[in-house]
């Protein structure tokens, strides 16, 4: 068969492919030299916020209407995969950008959107996202922290947990109770600024991995904002919470491909030098086989999350399906080739000297954050294509 050169059914763009050269470059010349660092201290990586801002690659997301780059889903999931295959702290700059300001993009008001995603595309305000609490975690309309209407405003009182680039962010996507007869859907929306009277944060968690990028709890004591900062209508703020994850568990499908394919990287130069009873260790087919595998399982997460980023992009009618299945997918296997770059190094790869345990430790909140994988099979089951 002569080949078809022009067909392009399974094929990212040129664009795509440009884009992808760029952000590799960036990554490798101004955010992987900062990553053990950013680890070891576990401090934010500024470094990467700063090349990702002057590359305007921070939000890529951002429609051109607001001052946006207006990427395409795949363009985003691109950014943040190729950040992550050097280091998984800074690729949550992106990530979270889009997890924080997507409520605002899909339900929020004209007003809303002038006002908060121009400064988000200038880089000059990161947004984050406050769905968590400290009793509602899987089961997330359990929540109790609650908005109660006041004349022309809206008074929340509350804490959220586990929100990621909190105290670094300008912009809280805060869902709460506004009616508690209807569960989930009493639940609503609102923008929260970091300046706001009565926001204040918690200590930044100790945790295994991503380090660098600080996860704490938001407190909301007796916050009045202005009821024109409500996302979408009142009681709509579950569903578009719900509708977001559909869209965003695809960029954690895309950190855990990146997290993945830097330990793979890495591994497979090691063994290529690495010589043991007189030859290098890539030469034995024990290894081979896992370098196999891993490699295998890599490209199948891709080409699942590649797809799962065109649909989030048509908005076709089994995206929720294809979100779930393609973060739960790509994070288990994240873990599982990460871990097996772990044991190709073998004792040095238990080191820190070497980047691969911190790869480990990063891939294994893919498994639990924006939906624990086990909640991704009960999505998936209920929404079988």
């Amino acid at each position: 068969m002569a080949g078809t050169p022009d067909f392009d059914l399974y094929r990212p763009s040129e664009e795509h492919d440009m884009l992808r050269d760029t952000v590799r470059s960036l990554a490798e010349a101004k955010i992987a030299p900062h990553a053990a660092a950013v680890d070891e201290e576990a401090r934010f990586p500024q470094e990467a916020l700063d090349a990702l801002v002057s590359s305007d690659l921070h939000a890529v997301h951002v429609p051109e209407t607001y001052g946006g780059a207006g990427a395409d889903a795949l363009a985003t999931v691109i950014v943040i995969e190729e950040v992550a295959r050097v280091c998984a702290s800074s690729s949550l700059i992106p990530a979270v950008n889009k997890l924080g300001s997507l409520p605002v993009i899909l339900s929020g008001s004209e007003e809303l959107k002038s006002k908060y995603l121009g400064p988000l595309a200038k880089g000059d305000a990161m947004f984050s996202y406050c769905l968590s609490e400290p009793d509602a975690g899987s089961d997330a309309a359990g929540m109790k922290t609650k908005a109660v209407r006041d004349g022309d405003h809206y008074v929340l009182n509350g804490v959220k947990r586990w929100i990621t680039n909190a105290g670094v962010s300008e912009y809280y996507t805060v869902m709460a109770v506004t009616d508690p007869s209807k569960r989930s859907k009493g639940i609503s929306a609102f923008v929260v600024e970091k300046s706001d009277e009565g926001v204040s944060f918690g200590a930044p968690e100790k945790k295994l991995g991503i380090k660098g990028s600080p996860t704490r709890e938001v407190y909301l004591d007796n916050v009045r904002i202005p009821a024109d900062r409500m996302i979408g209508e009142e009681g709509t703020g579950f569903a578009t919470a719900m509708k977001t994850l559909d869209h965003t568990r695809i960029t954690i499908a895309a950190q855990a491909i990146g997290i993945a394919q830097g330990a793979l990287d890495y591994a497979k130069g090691y063994v290529q030098e690495r010589k043991q009873f007189g030859k290098a260790i890539a030469e034995f087919q024990g290894v081979q086989f896992m370098l196999a595998d891993m490699a295998m399982k890599l490209e199948a997460a891709r080409q699942l999350t590649y797809a799962a980023a065109a649909k989030s992009e048509r908005v076709d009618a089994d995206l929720t399906f294809f979100g779930a299945a393609a973060k739960c997918f790509a994070s288990d296997v994240a873990m599982e080739i990460t871990t097996d770059a772990v044991q190709l190094l073998g004792g040095y790869g238990f080191t820190r000297d070497y980047p691969v345990e911190r790869m480990m430790r990063d891939a294994k909140i893919t498994q639990i954050y924006e939906g624990t994988n086990q909640v991704q099979r009960i999505v998936m089951a209920r929404n079988l294509p």
